[in-house]
Parts: structure tokens; C-alpha cells; sequence
């Protein structure tokens, strides 16, 4: 009888266990960004326990205040070389990002990584960021152990999906891109010095949407006829196929224990084909039961990553498109925090609780005047489309098949909505009309936006004026 109590609060304690280590990736790259307060009722209703920033936001770390919601603070990739030169600047980042909000007891902010850089290892990038990114960690690193936070907080660098590759498409050939042998084996020596783990991005729809030898199936998690073999071990998705491709990798440069944080993995919901709402519920609801199950992969049997980070949490219509349409469509939830599908991220329940009490912009929408010539209409949509998200509208997008010139509304409207529905932003030369009929049709939503245009402003003035800092600082440390 306490053998089986004891076994029976063993399981209780494990299950537990698995629904901490399931997080969401929270960006900010929006026009109008949900309030920080709200995500953070948003997390919590959700009972989502550990969030990755990309940035160390002050209104963002002041609503994650007493939640003890676990966070990941991010350092921009364009702070890494004033970082990497200067360990004042390290240690005054640190002063104002970490200990400022960890010393606050259990009213702070429960900080457990710093992470340098955004995917500062990202092929599109080049190597411009290469040589700045162990300084980086280690001026941090140097930074936290003299607040002594290091043994509490831990310094990691999230690495992209493009980092580790093979040529064979099987994990038995994995390795790291060439261009990164010596920095990989520094950074690897330094995470496993500091006992940190190794955040990585695994990509099975980036995967399959660039190589057509991966079925849609291998990449849902669902059964497949054409499982790949490797090394007599029997890969039935792409989750394990890209996840045993790092751990070889790993191995191969000499560290075949290093423990693995899945950095970013999600389905996005628009711009391309294949990304919908069902498309990415499938997704989501096979990687979940997967992750829950502890099998691991074959090459980690029963050691499934001990951290596991949902991209994203929230769409954001400013974030580049320069991989695709679809990187503005990442999140579980819309930009105003409403649930596209159903997933149990750790709350017990399938169904996903949508933000409460969300503040929008009047009901008002920029379509079309068909009254008017429209000769010129798509050259003044085209000039919309430059600044406002008009990803929705492209091949493979929600609202591709809609009619000229609904279209053309389309693009006016989501510029009218960028622009805080000035009267001005809807007349592209007479040819646009504002109403109060929503003009949504069938799947495709035009928006209403959020009425937070001044915390973009907060948002934005925060970085700005931390590069101020950090130039001032460069500038004086180069003249003493």
C-alpha cells in the first residue's frame, strides 16, 4: 500500500514536471501590441508557466512582476558588440534588466535564462554577429556571478534552425554548418562550464515547406507510409528526424550529453499553403501528445528536452518577411489575444481562454469608393501594402482568393488601421471610404486595431534609449 502511494505521488510529481517545461515564445514586433498586462492574464489563465522575450522590455518585465511565470530575457543582436567590448556595459545590462527585477523577492520577476542575441547564428544574417557573441555570454556570464546570480540565472544563446545541418536529410550525417566549427565548440565549452543547456530551433514546417521529400503527414505527427530509416532506427516525424540531428551534431563536436532546450517550434497559420488554423491544430495537438508522452526520439529514448518554447504566442504584423509571408502568423493566438484553435499548452483543458476586456479602435473600416475611377487603385494598394501587413492577401493567404477589389480594401484598410484610423490614412487620392459595415468576407478578417498605439512608442523608446546608453558608453570607454 505505500509502495503504491508513494508511486502514485511519483506520477503526480512528474506530470507536473512535463507542464513546466512546456512555454511560449512572447514577441513585441507589432504596430499595436496587445498590453503587457493582458498577455500576462493571458499566460496565466492559460496556466502557461514559463515565457521566452526577445528583449528585456521594461512594461513587460513590470507586468511579469509576482506571476512566477519563468523568463527568458533576450539581448537584441544589435547590443552584442557594445556588449562583447565592455563589461561595464555588461554589468550596467545586467544591473538594469536582471537585478533590478530578481531582487524583488516573490514580488520580482523569476528570471532563469539571459539569452544573447536573437538566432545571432542565422545563415541570412552572414557572419556579422559571429564575432561578438562568446564575448557577449561571458561578459554577462561575468556580470550575473558578481550580483551572484549566476548559479539562478543562466546565460544561453538561442541557436536557428539553419545552424546545425545534413546533407542526407538523416540525423546519423548531422553536424554544424562549417562556417561555425570553432565558435559552436567555444560556445558548447562555455554552456557546459556553466552548466547551461543548449536552445535550438527545430523547424518541421520550415522543413517542409522547402523540401518536397517530407510529406505533410511526417510533419503532423501523423501515421505516415514512408517512415525514414537511419542507422537501423525508424523515424515516424519530422519533430525527431530534426531534433536527433542536433543531439548527433552535438556529438560530433565532442558533447553528447548536452542537455537541449527547444527554443522555438510552431505552425503558423497564414501566408503560405499549408499554414492554417487546422493545419497548425494538428500540429500542435501531435506535438503536445508527444512531448507529454516522455518517449524522447531514438536517439534519446525516454529523454524528451527538458524545456520545449511554442512559437509564438501572439501574431505580430511588423516582424520580417523575409523568409516567407507566413513569419507575421505564427502565434497560437491572434494580435489581440484570441485562441485560432484548441490545444492543452499545460491548462488541463483543450479549450484555450482568449484574452479579456481587449480595447479596440472604433468599428470602423477603409475600403474601396466603387464611385470612383479605380484605374490607379492597385498602384495606391501597392503603396499601402509597403508599410502595412498585407500578408494575409498574398498566395497561400486567408484572404488570397477574395475578389478585385475587395482586395484593394483589404490592403487600404489594414494601412487605415496601422495609421490609428486617422481620417487622412483612408483617402489614397479620393479613391478610399471609410464605413461602419464590416466588410470581412468569409475566412478572410479585416482588422480592427488594438487602441494601444502608446505603448508602441514605450516600446520602442525603451530600446532606443538603451542604444543611446550603449553608444555613449562605447564613445567614453574608446576616449579613456
Amino acid at each position: 500500500m505505500l509502495l503504491n502511494l508513494c508511486l502514485f505521488f511519483l506520477f503526480l510529481t512528474s506530470s507536473d514536471i512535463t507542464v513546466q517545461a512546456i512555454g511560449v515564445n512572447w514577441g513585441t514586433t507589432s504596430s499595436h501590441p496587445l498590453p503587457p498586462d493582458k498577455v500576462v492574464e493571458l499566460l496565466k489563465s492559460n496556466k502557461i508557466t514559463k515565457v521566452k522575450l526577445f528583449d528585456a522590455d521594461p512594461l513587460v518585465l513590470q507586468a511579469l512582476s509576482g506571476s512566477n511565470i519563468g523568463v527568458t530575457v533576450g539581448i537584441p543582436n544589435s547590443m552584442l558588440k557594445s556588449l562583447n567590448s565592455s563589461r561595464k556595459v555588461a554589468e550596467s545590462w545586467v544591473h538594469d534588466n536582471v537585478t533590478r527585477y530578481v531582487s524583488s523577492g516573490s514580488s520580482g520577476v523569476r528570471i532563469e535564462y539571459v539569452a544573447i542575441g536573437d538566432e545571432p547564428f542565422q545563415q541570412s544574417y552572414g557572419e556579422q554577429y559571429h564575432p561578438f557573441v562568446i564575448g557577449s555570454a561571458m561578459n554577462i556570464q561575468t556580470a550575473l556571478a558578481k550580483v551572484s546570480l549566476a548559479n539562478q540565472v543562466k546565460v544561453v544563446v538561442p541557436c536557428s534552425y539553419d545552424t546545425f545541418q545534413s546533407e542526407s536529410s538523416l540525423p546519423s550525417k548531422g553536424h554544424f554548418r562549417p562556417d561555425l566549427n570553432k565558435t559552436m565548440i567555444e560556445l558548447l565549452t562555455f554552456l557546459r562550464k556553466h552548466h547551461s543547456p543548449f536552445f535550438v530551433t527545430i523547424s518541421p514546417f520550415i522543413n517542409f515547406h522547402r523540401n518536397k521529400n517530407i510529406s505533410l503527414n511526417f510533419s503532423l505527427f501523423e501515421e505516415t507510409k514512408h517512415p525514414r530509416n537511419d542507422a537501423h532506427r525508424t523515424y515516424k516525424n519530422s519533430f525527431d528526424l530534426g531534433y536527433d540531428t542536433v543531439v548527433t551534431a552535438l556529438s560530433t563536436a565532442g558533447f553528447p550529453e548536452m542537455d537541449v532546450v527547444v527554443a522555438k517550434i510552431g505552425w503558423p497559420t497564414d501566408g503560405a499553403a499549408n499554414a492554417t488554423s487546422s493545419t497548425a491544430e494538428t500540429f500542435m495537438k501531435g506535438l503536445m501528445d508527444h512531448l507529454r508522452s516522455k518517449s524522447g526520439t531514438p536517439l534519446r529514448p525516454r529523454n524528451p528536452p527538458i524545456e520545449t518554447y511554442i512559437y509564438s504566442l501572439l501574431d505580430e504584423d511588423q516582424r520580417s518577411i523575409v523568409d516567407g509571408n507566413f513569419e507575421r502568423h505564427w502565434g497560437v493566438f491572434t494580435f489581440d489575444g484570441q485562441a485560432k484553435y484548441n490545444v492543452d499548452l499545460g491548462q488541463g483543458s483543450k479549450n484555450l481562454v482568449n484574452a479579456q476586456f481587449v480595447e479596440y479602435l472604433s468599428s470602423k473600416w477603409c475600403v474601396v469608393n466603387n464611385n470612383k475611377d479605380l484605374s490607379n487603385a492597385t498602384a495606391s494598394s501597392l503603396n499601402a501594402c509597403s508599410t502595412a501587413d498585407c500578408t494575409a492577401i498574398s498566395p497561400g493567404g486567408s484572404c488570397f482568393n477574395i475578389s478585385w477589389p475587395a482586395n484593394i480594401s483589404y490592403a487600404f484598410n489594414n494601412y487605415y488601421q496601422l495609421h490609428d484610423q486617422r481620417a487622412d490614412s483612408c483617402d489614397f487620392g479620393g479613391l478610399g471610404l471609410i464605413t461602419t459595415v464590416d466588410p470581412s468576407v468569409g475566412n478572410c478578417r479585416f482588422p480592427v486595431e488594438l487602441r494601444t498605439s502608446h505603448s508602441v512608442s514605450l516600446y520602442g523608446t525603451s530600446l532606443f534609449q538603451w542604444m543611446i546608453l550603449l553608444t555613449i558608453n562605447t564613445i567614453l570607454q574608446d576616449f579613456l
